[in-house]
This record gives C-alpha cells, structure tokens and sequence, in this order.
C-alpha cells in the first residue's frame, strides 16, 4: 500500500471536507452544489469505508499473531484474518482504479433511424422504449425531450432526457455510457409481405448531461434559434402556439430541437442543456482523440457496416460485437434485462482502463 499512501491521505483529507460541507446548511440553500457534494461523497464513502475496514483487520491480524506463539486460539485465527486482509485488499486496490469522472452523471440519449426506412424507424422506438423500461426498473426519470415520427408511429429521431434519483456513487452514464454507436435489427418488418427476414439500423448517441448550461461556455452570438409549432405522429399538430424550439449552434453545425415541455421558455431551457452536452462530449472526445488516435468514435454513419449490437428476432439473440457477447433473452432485452450486458460491458472497460494506468 505504499504507493497508495498518498492517495489514501488526499481521499481521508477530502471526505473529513465533504462530510464538513454537507453539514453546513448554506451548502443546501443552492440544490446544485448540494447535488455536486453529496454525489462525490458517494464515490468517495466506499474507498475511506473499506481502508478503514482492511487497518482494523491488519491490526488484528498483527495482535493475533504476537499472541499466537503463547494461545493456540489466536494462532488459530491467523489464517483466516490473513483471508479477511487480503480480500479487503484487493477490494481496496479495486476501487482506487482509474475511474470515469462522468459515471454518476445523468444523461442525455438520442436514438435516430437509419438505414431501413421504416423498418429502421420502428426499431428506433423499440430501442427507446428498451431504455425506457432499463430506466424504469431501476427507478431512474426519464423525459422525452424531443421526438419525430414516421408515418407508421416508429421514431425518425428521439431524444430522452434520463436521471437518477438522490446522489448515487455511480449514475446513469456509468451504465448507458456504452450504448453509444449503430444497433442493427434482423427480422421480418411489419411492411415485408413474404416473410423475409431484413436487416436495418438505428443509431444511438449518449452524452453526459452537465448540471448547468454555464458549465459549457455558449456564446449566444453563435446560436440560430427558431420557434415552430410542436407536432405529434403523422406530422399532426398538438400545438396551436410556436412553443417548440430548434437551436443551431454555428461553429459545429449541431442542431438541437425541443417540443414536449409546455411552453418556448421550458423547451428553450432543456435544449440548451442538451446542446450543452452535446458539446461538453465533442470537446471531451476531441481531447481524447489527440491523445488516442484509436479512438474509436460512438457513431459516424447510421448504416450497417458500423454496428456495435444486432438483434436477431428469428433466434431470439443479442450479440454485442466489441466484447463478443452473446445471449438468446432477447425479449427479456427488450423489456428492459440489460443488466447481464452491461456488467460485462462495464467489467471489460474496467480491463481496459486498469491496462492503460
């Protein structure tokens, strides 16, 4: 642990300071920092609980074996504190591995049709509505942000706002933050009359959501913003005022719409969020790029040469292609089981991360 010395003292040094401020009723007069504090608590509780817990167990397991060479029944103890020591050690070593700074945030996620037509838009819905119910089983909100239909009701575009509930050690992104990049579906589109299995693709985007729009510097001279009229499936109109909002951010090109909230205020508000973490993941991957030029991007193109996941309905299979997974559940999938997924999704990065440290 010698090398994890400093480590451990800046963490004690920064909990004894959160516990502090988490104390002091001015903190929870502004929910934001409130949130901020409580979430790094969180992260940081479970590292200072398990050091603590592994020198209690090394101060036993030190007394055990100066009393074992007099008492048989301390000797007899040694073995398993030893056990105890190292687990906790491990443990320990565990969670002081690199870590996403971004994981107990909320997001914001998008599914977008692609190659398919119709097919591709009505797997778009299926794919939003997984998350959906991903979220739900796990008590998180979601909001629907922003949504275009095609004609037989599958989704063009959708955005969805998702979030924990309380100050959660690890949020929404650290486990939707792989789902990022083109998802390809086989099987028989409701359009297809002879029964044939077709291949199509939706794509997926998913950013952190910052706090506060200030969090990502947006100079207003280089916004459009446009007001037009909300609308429903088939293009109907559900609103008789221009509440709805798209912003164009000029320098990048990214457009952002809303139109579920109730009013051109509201839906200027969320947008605004969603562009700004729109471009707080640009800026991030742009950094990344420069120091990995392997990087590989979330999604480039929505078509079928790029995927990361196909799901095949005739067999019942979801295959996720960058870690070789494989499962026949997936209607469970649908309906929201993705936690099999994901823990290996999440075991692999871990790999990953702690052979780059």
């Amino acid at each position: 642990m010698a090398d994890t010395a400093p480590v451990i003292e800046a963490l004690l040094a920064e909990h004894a300071d959160l516990e502090r401020q988490l104390s002091d009723p001015n903190l929870h007069a502004d929910a934001s920092a409130a949130r901020k504090v409580g979430r790094r608590f969180a992260q940081v509780s479970p590292i200072v609980a398990t050091y603590r817990k592994l020198e209690a167990a090394r101060g036993d397991l030190d007394a055990a074996r100066e009393l074992g060479a007099d008492d048989e029944s301390f000797a007899a103890e040694v073995p398993e504190l030893e056990a105890v020591v190292e687990q906790l050690d491990t443990q320990l070593t565990d969670q002081l591995s690199p870590r996403d700074p971004h994981d107990a945030d909320d997001i914001v996620l998008e599914v977008k049709s692609g190659e398919g037509g119709e097919e591709s838009a009505l797997f778009a819905a299926d794919l939003a509505r997984m998350y959906i119910r991903y979220a739900e089983r796990h008590g998180w909100t979601v909001e629907v942000l922003d949504e275009t239909y095609s004609d037989l009701g599958g989704y063009k575009d959708a955005t969805l706002s998702i979030r924990s509930k309380g100050t959660p050690a690890d949020g929404v992104w650290s486990r939707l933050k792989f789902e990022g990049g083109v998802h390809r579906v086989q099987r028989v589109p409701v359009t297809e009359s002879q029964g044939r299995v077709h291949t199509s693709a939706a794509g997926v985007l998913v950013y952190p959501e910052p706090e506060e729009v200030e969090e990502v510097q947006i100079d207003e001279s280089d916004l459009r913003i446009d007001v037009y009229r909300s609308s429903g499936k088939g293009g109907q109109g559900v609103n008789t005022t221009d509440s709805a909002v798209r912003i164009t951010h000029l320098p990048t090109g990214i457009v952002v719409t809303c139109q579920n909230e109730r009013s051109q205020l509201q839906n200027k508000a969320r947008a605004l969020q969603v562009l700004a973490a729109r471009l707080q993941a640009l800026a991030e991957e742009q950094a990344q790029a420069d120091a990995s030029a392997d990087r590989a991007s979330q999604i480039r193109t929505v078509d079928r040469s790029e995927r990361i996941r196909t799901y095949n309905y005739p067999e019942n299979r979801i295959a996720d292609h960058r870690i070789n997974f494989k499962a026949h559940n997936l209607d469970q999938v649908l309906d929201g089981d993705l936690d099999a997924l994901f823990d290996a999704l999440a075991t692999a990065d871990k790999q990953s991360r702690l052979q780059r440290a």
